[in-house]
């Protein structure tokens, strides 16, 4: 491909695009840049990454890898915008050897998500899931007996296991939209949310076995990988609905396995997964009392348009040289 120049002279700076994006977000990516694209709906194969990469300026990133072996095939790479809150495929402290500026899309997805963590509350809850297979297989032939019914999310007590800002989002939803006791366990205190939704800080194991929505909301880093096991979760009630919305590795899948089937906890709700696509064969999926999705947190239309634009601004900042509003700490 041969380099073209802009208007003052200089050669634009070259990306990769490794998620198809909408128009709007290209077009405004080729007023700062040249670049090529993956346009398929699958991720982009390794093997393409790494080839098309060589000599990027930018990479424009939904979650795969960017590691020593990636960064090593990119000599002249600047910048990596993930489409995504989430960095956990970010090597922080590769990408400072190299002098790679990693970028992420937060605020963009809190409501978004927020109302996922409810979808998955009162699908759990109220066995949605359970009970539409239950009719459209022809099963409903009388009144449905108390072993069908579910359990109120309004007047309940909800435990949010990291208060940031989805977490915020959460809380909001569910002192003033549910009438709920609001628990929350943290890094560390914040009186602001305390005041706004009348929310209480607890320890985790107290928040475990008070609650009866446990909502995890936490970054994956090595502190939370595997912050909910076999421990936490036998705090929990046996009434107790468990939500997972960040990361699959914040859970012991093992363990959430082993409540779920012994009915240590009444049910579970999960859009993240340890392997993700989940296999085929992930005891999870013959379970009647959990409700699977492919997460899915941000997957709707505006949003996912919001953080490709987000992420491309924060791309072109970085390569102008500026620093980008969104920019990843190590």
């Amino acid at each position: 491909m041969r380099d073209k120049a802009k208007g003052d002279g200089t050669v634009k700076p070259k990306v990769y695009i490794a998620e198809p994006v909408p128009t709007f977000v290209e077009n405004y990516l080729s007023e700062h840049c040249d670049y090529e694209k993956w346009e398929q709906n699958e991720k982009v194969p390794r093997d393409v990454l790494l080839e098309k990469i060589q000599d990027k300026d930018g990479l424009l990133n939904f979650g795969s890898a960017i590691n020593e072996e990636l960064l090593e095939a990119a000599p002249n790479l600047k910048v990596v915008s993930n489409i995504s809150v989430g960095y956990d495929n970010f090597d922080l402290q590769a990408m400072a050897k190299h002098n790679v500026i990693g970028t992420n899309t937060p605020y963009v997805l809190d409501d978004t998500v927020a109302d996922l963590v409810f979808a998955l509350m009162l699908s759990a809850g109220r066995r949605v899931c359970e009970l539409d297979s239950y009719v459209k297989n022809g099963e409903w032939n009388a009144e449905i007996g108390k072993e069908h019914f579910g359990l109120d999310v309004h007047h309940s007590t909800i435990g949010i296991i990291g208060m940031g800002r989805i977490g915020e989002a959460v809380a909001k939803r569910a002192k003033f939209g549910f009438d709920m006791d609001v628990l929350y366990y943290n890094r560390r205190r914040k009186e602001e949310a305390e005041q706004k939704f009348d929310a209480t800080y607890c320890d985790l194991q107290t928040l475990l076995k008070q609650s009866d929505f446990i909502v995890l909301l936490t970054p994956l880093t090595d502190e939370t990988y595997h912050l909910i096991g076999e421990k936490e979760f036998s705090f929990m009630k046996e009434t107790a609905i468990f939500i997972n919305a960040s990361r699959g590795k914040t859970v012991d899948e093992e363990a959430l396995i082993d409540a779920l089937t012994e009915k240590k906890i009444f049910a579970a709700g999960i859009d993240t997964f340890t392997q993700e696509p989940i296999q085929k064969d992930n005891p999870l999926l013959s379970l009647q009392n959990v409700v699977t999705l492919p997460h899915i947190g941000s997957a709707t239309l505006k949003t996912r348009q919001q953080m490709a634009m987000t992420a491309a601004e924060n791309l072109v900042a970085a390569l102008q040289g500026k620093t980008p509003p969104n920019i990843v700490r190590g």
